[in-house]
């Protein structure tokens, strides 16, 4: 099995970081990805619309990786989203499942950064 963190990270930074999900799609996803979040379809070419649309909308998106997780073929991203660069953000975890050298799974949960919190810990 090829190194699935080293091929999530590369495909992470490709679509995310350098905002070119066609690129990413093309060096690194598989020709089938099963998608469960319930609000995007599978498939690469639906992936490369919706983060693609993503962008349009949220010019100023940016990701955070604050730490990485990976066990076989399964690799866990968690990461601060900023949609806008004056939002209070998001606590992102994205897992991907990768067969071979191919980016072909993704589970993601997102959470809102509260304002205010009933602790003083950061969701990072």
């Amino acid at each position: 099995m090829a190194d699935a963190k080293r091929t999530v990270l590369d495909f992470f930074d490709l679509a995310f970081n350098q905002q070119k999900p066609a690129e990413a799609r093309e060096r690194f996803m598989g020709s089938t990805y099963t998608q469960h979040n319930p609000e995007v379809p599978d498939g690469p070419d639906t992936f490369v619309g919706a983060i693609g649309g993503m962008f349009e909308q949220f010019p100023d998106f940016s990701s955070d990786i604050k730490r990485v997780i990976a066990e076989d073929d399964l690799v866990a991203i968690h990461h601060e989203v900023h949609m806008t660069s004056d939002d209070a953000g998001m606590s992102v975890v994205d897992i991907f499942r990768v067969d071979g050298d191919k980016v072909v799974e993704h589970w993601d949960i997102i959470q809102p950064v509260p304002v205010e919190a009933a602790n003083s810990n950061t969701m990072f």
